[in-house]
Protein backbone atom coordinates (compact mmCIF):
# COMPACT_ATOMS: atom_id res chain seq x y z
CA UNK A 1 0.00 0.00 0.00
CA UNK A 2 1.23 3.51 -0.85
CA UNK A 3 2.48 5.46 2.16
CA UNK A 4 -0.10 7.98 3.36
CA UNK A 5 -0.02 10.56 6.11
CA UNK A 6 -3.30 11.25 7.91
CA UNK A 7 -3.65 14.83 9.18
CA UNK A 8 -7.16 14.33 10.58
CA UNK A 9 -8.04 16.34 13.68
CA UNK A 10 -9.79 13.36 15.26
CA UNK A 11 -10.28 10.52 15.21
CA UNK A 12 -6.63 10.91 14.41
CA UNK A 13 -3.53 9.00 13.42
CA UNK A 14 -2.29 6.33 15.83
CA UNK A 15 1.31 5.11 16.14
CA UNK A 16 1.97 2.42 13.53
CA UNK A 17 3.71 0.23 16.12
CA UNK A 18 0.55 0.33 18.23
CA UNK A 19 -1.64 -0.65 15.29
CA UNK A 20 0.63 -3.56 14.48
CA UNK A 21 0.44 -4.75 18.10
CA UNK A 22 -3.35 -4.52 17.99
CA UNK A 23 -3.34 -6.51 14.77
CA UNK A 24 -1.12 -9.22 16.24
CA UNK A 25 -3.16 -9.48 19.46
CA UNK A 26 -6.61 -9.02 17.97
CA UNK A 27 -7.83 -12.61 18.13
CA UNK A 28 -5.70 -13.77 21.06
CA UNK A 29 -4.57 -11.35 23.75
CA UNK A 30 -1.47 -12.74 25.51
CA UNK A 31 -2.50 -16.37 25.11
CA UNK A 32 -5.95 -15.85 26.61
CA UNK A 33 -7.68 -17.08 23.48
CA UNK A 34 -9.84 -13.94 23.54
CA UNK A 35 -9.93 -10.60 21.78
CA UNK A 36 -9.99 -7.69 24.23
CA UNK A 37 -13.42 -6.79 22.82
CA UNK A 38 -14.71 -10.16 24.06
CA UNK A 39 -13.36 -10.00 27.59
CA UNK A 40 -15.33 -9.41 30.76
CA UNK A 41 -14.43 -6.00 32.08
CA UNK A 42 -14.24 -7.59 35.53
CA UNK A 43 -12.05 -10.51 34.51
CA UNK A 44 -8.40 -10.80 35.47
CA UNK A 45 -7.24 -10.12 31.90
CA UNK A 46 -8.93 -6.77 31.53
CA UNK A 47 -8.13 -5.85 35.14
CA UNK A 48 -4.47 -6.18 34.19
CA UNK A 49 -4.98 -4.05 31.08
CA UNK A 50 -6.70 -1.14 32.85
CA UNK A 51 -4.35 -1.17 35.85
CA UNK A 52 -1.30 -1.06 33.58
CA UNK A 53 -2.84 1.71 31.50
CA UNK A 54 -3.46 3.85 34.57
CA UNK A 55 0.01 3.20 35.98
CA UNK A 56 1.67 4.17 32.69
CA UNK A 57 -0.50 7.26 32.30
CA UNK A 58 0.41 8.35 35.83
CA UNK A 59 4.08 7.81 35.05
CA UNK A 60 3.92 9.84 31.84
CA UNK A 61 2.38 12.87 33.54
CA UNK A 62 3.86 12.33 37.02
CA UNK A 63 0.35 12.49 38.46
CA UNK A 64 0.36 13.03 42.26
CA UNK A 65 -1.10 10.35 44.52
CA UNK A 66 -3.99 12.59 45.63
CA UNK A 67 -5.46 12.63 42.12
CA UNK A 68 -7.81 10.02 40.67
CA UNK A 69 -7.56 8.88 37.05
CA UNK A 70 -10.88 7.97 35.47
CA UNK A 71 -11.53 6.15 32.20
CA UNK A 72 -15.10 6.96 31.22
CA UNK A 73 -17.34 7.19 28.18
CA UNK A 74 -18.85 10.14 26.38
CA UNK A 75 -15.85 12.12 25.19
CA UNK A 76 -15.09 15.65 26.31
CA UNK A 77 -18.73 16.65 25.74
CA UNK A 78 -19.77 14.60 28.78
CA UNK A 79 -17.56 16.77 30.96
CA UNK A 80 -19.17 19.99 29.77
CA UNK A 81 -22.12 18.91 31.95
CA UNK A 82 -20.25 16.87 34.56
CA UNK A 83 -17.99 19.71 35.64
CA UNK A 84 -20.68 22.18 36.79
CA UNK A 85 -22.81 19.36 38.20
CA UNK A 86 -19.90 18.12 40.33
CA UNK A 87 -18.01 21.31 41.17
CA UNK A 88 -20.73 23.98 41.42
CA UNK A 89 -24.23 24.62 42.69
CA UNK A 90 -27.15 26.22 40.87
CA UNK A 91 -26.27 29.58 42.43
CA UNK A 92 -22.49 29.32 41.94
CA UNK A 93 -20.50 31.64 39.71
CA UNK A 94 -18.09 29.80 37.42
CA UNK A 95 -15.36 31.51 35.39
CA UNK A 96 -14.69 30.54 31.77
CA UNK A 97 -12.07 31.75 29.31
CA UNK A 98 -13.40 31.90 25.75
CA UNK A 99 -10.71 31.18 23.16
CA UNK A 100 -12.69 29.42 20.45
CA UNK A 101 -15.26 26.85 19.37
CA UNK A 102 -14.76 24.30 22.13
CA UNK A 103 -14.63 26.92 24.86
CA UNK A 104 -17.96 28.23 23.63
CA UNK A 105 -19.59 24.81 23.57
CA UNK A 106 -18.44 24.27 27.17
CA UNK A 107 -19.76 27.71 28.15
CA UNK A 108 -23.13 27.07 26.52
CA UNK A 109 -23.55 23.83 28.47
CA UNK A 110 -22.33 25.29 31.78
CA UNK A 111 -24.99 28.00 31.55
CA UNK A 112 -27.61 25.28 32.00
CA UNK A 113 -26.29 24.54 35.49
CA UNK A 114 -24.55 27.63 36.92
CA UNK A 115 -23.93 31.36 36.49
CA UNK A 116 -21.16 31.73 33.94
CA UNK A 117 -18.78 34.68 34.01
CA UNK A 118 -16.68 35.13 30.87
CA UNK A 119 -13.34 36.04 32.40
CA UNK A 120 -11.74 36.73 29.02
CA UNK A 121 -12.47 36.33 25.32
CA UNK A 122 -10.47 36.53 22.09
CA UNK A 123 -13.41 37.31 19.82
CA UNK A 124 -12.23 40.91 19.41
CA UNK A 125 -9.36 39.69 17.22
CA UNK A 126 -11.22 36.92 15.41
CA UNK A 127 -10.06 34.20 17.82
CA UNK A 128 -6.41 34.65 16.89
CA UNK A 129 -4.78 34.89 20.33
CA UNK A 130 -4.94 34.13 24.06
CA UNK A 131 -5.88 37.20 26.13
CA UNK A 132 -3.23 38.48 28.53
CA UNK A 133 -3.98 37.00 31.94
CA UNK A 134 -3.47 40.36 33.62
CA UNK A 135 -6.64 41.63 31.99
CA UNK A 136 -8.94 38.74 32.89
CA UNK A 137 -12.08 39.71 34.82
CA UNK A 138 -12.15 36.97 37.43
CA UNK A 139 -14.94 36.45 39.97
CA UNK A 140 -14.08 36.74 43.66
CA UNK A 141 -15.98 33.58 44.57
CA UNK A 142 -15.86 31.40 41.46
CA UNK A 143 -16.40 27.67 42.02
CA UNK A 144 -13.76 27.00 39.38
CA UNK A 145 -11.87 28.54 36.44
CA UNK A 146 -12.20 26.70 33.12
CA UNK A 147 -10.17 26.99 29.92
CA UNK A 148 -9.36 24.95 26.82
CA UNK A 149 -5.59 24.64 26.46
CA UNK A 150 -5.70 24.01 22.71
CA UNK A 151 -8.52 24.94 20.37
CA UNK A 152 -8.55 22.14 17.78
CA UNK A 153 -10.57 24.08 15.20
CA UNK A 154 -9.09 27.55 15.59
CA UNK A 155 -5.50 26.48 16.18
CA UNK A 156 -4.94 28.63 19.29
CA UNK A 157 -2.88 27.09 22.11
CA UNK A 158 -2.12 28.46 25.57
CA UNK A 159 1.65 28.97 26.00
CA UNK A 160 1.12 29.16 29.77
CA UNK A 161 -0.92 27.65 32.60
CA UNK A 162 -3.22 30.24 34.20
CA UNK A 163 -2.73 31.11 37.86
CA UNK A 164 -5.95 30.34 39.71
CA UNK A 165 -4.97 30.69 43.37
CA UNK A 166 -7.37 28.77 45.60
CA UNK A 167 -9.94 28.43 42.81
CA UNK A 168 -9.83 24.97 41.22
CA UNK A 169 -8.36 25.18 37.72
CA UNK A 170 -10.23 23.03 35.17
CA UNK A 171 -8.86 22.34 31.72
CA UNK A 172 -10.02 20.70 28.51
CA UNK A 173 -6.81 19.14 27.14
CA UNK A 174 -8.45 16.94 24.53
CA UNK A 175 -6.11 17.90 21.71
CA UNK A 176 -2.77 18.52 23.41
CA UNK A 177 -2.60 16.19 26.41
CA UNK A 178 0.71 14.24 26.52
CA UNK A 179 2.22 16.60 23.93
CA UNK A 180 4.08 18.88 26.36
CA UNK A 181 5.37 18.72 29.91
CA UNK A 182 2.80 19.54 32.57
CA UNK A 183 2.55 20.17 36.31
CA UNK A 184 -0.68 18.36 37.18
CA UNK A 185 -0.63 19.74 40.73
CA UNK A 186 -1.66 23.16 39.38
CA UNK A 187 -5.03 21.77 38.32
CA UNK A 188 -8.18 20.68 40.08
CA UNK A 189 -9.43 18.71 37.10
CA UNK A 190 -8.13 17.84 33.63
CA UNK A 191 -10.20 16.07 31.01
CA UNK A 192 -9.49 14.85 27.49
CA UNK A 193 -11.27 12.96 24.77
CA UNK A 194 -8.99 10.16 23.62
CA UNK A 195 -9.39 10.40 19.85
CA UNK A 196 -6.61 12.88 19.20
CA UNK A 197 -3.49 11.99 21.19
CA UNK A 198 -4.48 8.85 23.10
CA UNK A 199 -6.56 6.30 21.21
CA UNK A 200 -9.93 5.51 19.63
CA UNK A 201 -13.00 7.69 20.02
CA UNK A 202 -15.50 6.84 22.75
CA UNK A 203 -13.00 7.03 25.62
CA UNK A 204 -12.57 10.03 27.88
CA UNK A 205 -9.83 10.47 30.51
CA UNK A 206 -10.25 12.57 33.64
CA UNK A 207 -7.61 13.53 36.20
CA UNK A 208 -9.33 14.93 39.28
CA UNK A 209 -8.04 16.00 42.69
CA UNK A 210 -9.62 13.85 45.38
CA UNK A 211 -10.95 16.74 47.48
CA UNK A 212 -13.20 17.74 44.56
CA UNK A 213 -14.99 14.40 44.56
CA UNK A 214 -18.22 13.63 46.38
CA UNK A 215 -19.80 17.05 45.91
CA UNK A 216 -22.21 16.39 43.05
CA UNK A 217 -25.45 18.30 43.48
CA UNK A 218 -28.69 16.49 44.34
CA UNK A 219 -30.32 15.07 41.22
CA UNK A 220 -27.07 14.54 39.31
CA UNK A 221 -27.46 11.42 37.15
CA UNK A 222 -25.42 8.54 38.53
CA UNK A 223 -23.29 8.27 35.40
CA UNK A 224 -22.41 11.96 35.61
CA UNK A 225 -21.04 11.77 39.16
CA UNK A 226 -17.23 11.62 39.17
CA UNK A 227 -17.26 10.03 42.63
CA UNK A 228 -19.21 7.03 41.31
CA UNK A 229 -16.52 6.32 38.72
CA UNK A 230 -13.68 6.98 41.16
CA UNK A 231 -15.11 4.67 43.83
CA UNK A 232 -15.48 1.87 41.27
CA UNK A 233 -12.02 2.31 39.73
CA UNK A 234 -13.66 3.24 36.40
CA UNK A 235 -15.61 -0.03 36.39
CA UNK A 236 -19.01 1.11 37.65
CA UNK A 237 -20.44 0.06 34.28
CA UNK A 238 -18.88 -1.63 31.27
CA UNK A 239 -16.28 0.91 30.15
CA UNK A 240 -14.97 1.31 26.59
CA UNK A 241 -12.68 -1.68 27.02
CA UNK A 242 -11.07 -1.72 23.58
CA UNK A 243 -10.37 2.00 23.75
CA UNK A 244 -8.69 1.59 27.13
CA UNK A 245 -6.61 -1.27 25.76
CA UNK A 246 -5.40 0.80 22.78
CA UNK A 247 -4.76 3.80 25.03
CA UNK A 248 -2.61 1.59 27.23
CA UNK A 249 -0.57 0.56 24.19
CA UNK A 250 -0.13 4.22 23.24
CA UNK A 251 1.10 4.97 26.76
CA UNK A 252 3.68 2.18 26.47
CA UNK A 253 4.74 3.52 23.07
CA UNK A 254 5.22 6.97 24.55
CA UNK A 255 7.29 5.63 27.43
CA UNK A 256 9.44 3.61 25.03
CA UNK A 257 10.08 6.70 22.92
CA UNK A 258 11.27 9.07 25.62
CA UNK A 259 8.00 10.04 27.29
CA UNK A 260 6.40 13.47 27.23
CA UNK A 261 9.66 15.52 27.16
CA UNK A 262 10.78 13.72 24.00
CA UNK A 263 7.33 14.18 22.43
CA UNK A 264 7.41 17.89 23.21
CA UNK A 265 10.79 18.31 21.49
CA UNK A 266 9.51 16.47 18.39
CA UNK A 267 6.30 18.46 18.35
CA UNK A 268 8.22 21.73 18.45
CA UNK A 269 10.33 20.56 15.52
CA UNK A 270 7.30 19.46 13.48
CA UNK A 271 5.29 22.62 14.14
CA UNK A 272 8.27 24.89 13.46
CA UNK A 273 8.87 23.24 10.09
CA UNK A 274 5.26 23.62 9.01
CA UNK A 275 4.87 27.22 10.19
CA UNK A 276 8.16 28.15 8.51
CA UNK A 277 6.82 26.72 5.25
CA UNK A 278 3.68 28.83 5.57
CA UNK A 279 5.50 32.03 6.55
CA UNK A 280 8.14 31.68 3.82
CA UNK A 281 5.58 31.30 1.02
CA UNK A 282 5.51 35.02 0.19
CA UNK A 283 1.82 35.20 1.02
CA UNK A 284 0.73 32.17 -0.98
CA UNK A 285 -0.24 30.57 2.35
CA UNK A 286 -1.08 32.35 5.56
CA UNK A 287 -1.83 31.35 9.14
CA UNK A 288 -4.52 33.42 10.89
CA UNK A 289 -3.14 32.83 14.41
CA UNK A 290 -0.80 35.28 16.12
CA UNK A 291 2.66 33.74 16.46
CA UNK A 292 2.95 33.36 20.27
CA UNK A 293 -0.31 31.40 20.37
CA UNK A 294 0.06 29.09 17.38
CA UNK A 295 -0.85 25.52 18.19
CA UNK A 296 1.75 22.78 17.96
CA UNK A 297 -1.02 20.26 17.38
CA UNK A 298 -3.43 21.85 14.89
CA UNK A 299 -2.01 24.11 12.20
CA UNK A 300 -4.65 26.12 10.30
CA UNK A 301 -3.69 27.85 7.07
CA UNK A 302 -5.31 29.42 4.04
CA UNK A 303 -4.38 29.86 0.43
CA UNK A 304 -4.40 33.50 -0.66
CA UNK A 305 -6.42 32.42 -3.70
CA UNK A 306 -9.28 30.34 -2.28
CA UNK A 307 -10.19 29.27 -5.82
CA UNK A 308 -7.20 26.92 -5.56
CA UNK A 309 -8.51 25.13 -2.43
CA UNK A 310 -10.03 22.18 -4.26
CA UNK A 311 -6.98 21.76 -6.48
CA UNK A 312 -4.75 21.83 -3.40
CA UNK A 313 -6.78 19.14 -1.62
CA UNK A 314 -6.97 16.91 -4.70
CA UNK A 315 -3.23 17.18 -5.33
CA UNK A 316 -2.48 16.57 -1.65
CA UNK A 317 -4.57 13.41 -1.63
CA UNK A 318 -2.81 12.21 -4.76
CA UNK A 319 0.45 12.61 -2.82
CA UNK A 320 -0.89 10.55 0.10
CA UNK A 321 -1.58 13.60 2.30
CA UNK A 322 -5.05 13.09 3.76
CA UNK A 323 -7.67 15.02 5.78
CA UNK A 324 -6.26 18.51 5.25
CA UNK A 325 -9.55 20.31 4.74
CA UNK A 326 -10.30 22.83 7.48
CA UNK A 327 -13.31 22.59 9.75
CA UNK A 328 -16.56 23.57 8.04
CA UNK A 329 -17.03 26.51 10.42
CA UNK A 330 -13.77 28.24 9.42
CA UNK A 331 -12.80 26.81 6.03
CA UNK A 332 -9.28 26.80 4.66
CA UNK A 333 -6.88 24.03 5.56
CA UNK A 334 -5.78 22.39 8.79
CA UNK A 335 -2.97 19.95 9.45
CA UNK A 336 -3.23 18.12 12.76
CA UNK A 337 0.20 16.89 13.77
CA UNK A 338 -0.32 15.03 17.03
CA UNK A 339 2.27 12.88 18.78
CA UNK A 340 1.76 9.96 16.40
CA UNK A 341 2.43 12.02 13.28
CA UNK A 342 6.07 11.34 12.35
CA UNK A 343 8.43 14.15 11.41
CA UNK A 344 8.69 12.62 7.96
CA UNK A 345 4.98 13.22 7.39
CA UNK A 346 5.41 16.94 8.09
CA UNK A 347 8.46 17.05 5.82
CA UNK A 348 6.48 15.48 2.97
CA UNK A 349 3.62 17.94 3.54
CA UNK A 350 5.98 20.93 3.62
CA UNK A 351 7.69 19.83 0.41
CA UNK A 352 4.33 19.35 -1.28
CA UNK A 353 3.18 22.82 -0.18
CA UNK A 354 6.30 24.43 -1.59
CA UNK A 355 5.93 22.56 -4.88
CA UNK A 356 2.25 23.46 -5.14
CA UNK A 357 3.02 27.14 -4.52
CA UNK A 358 5.74 27.14 -7.20
CA UNK A 359 3.35 25.52 -9.68
CA UNK A 360 0.57 28.04 -9.09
Amino acid sequence: MTQVYNFSSGPAVLPRDVLLTVQAELTDWHGSGMCVMEMSHRGKEFTQIIHEAEADFRKLLNIPANYKVLFIQGGAHFNFSMIPLNLATETSVVDYVDTGHWSRIAIKEARRYANVNIAASNEDRHGSYVPDEAGWKRSDNAAYLHYCSNETIGGVEFPFVPESGDTPLVCDMSSNILSRTLDVSKFGLIYAGAQKNIGPSGLNLVIVREDLLGNARVGTPTMLDYQVHAAADSLYNTPPTFGIYVAGLVFKWLLANGGVPAMEARNIEKASLLYETIDASSGFYNCPIERPFRSRMNVPFRLADEALDDAFLEAAQAHGLLQLKGHRSVGGMRASIYNAMPLEGVRVLSEFMRDFARGH
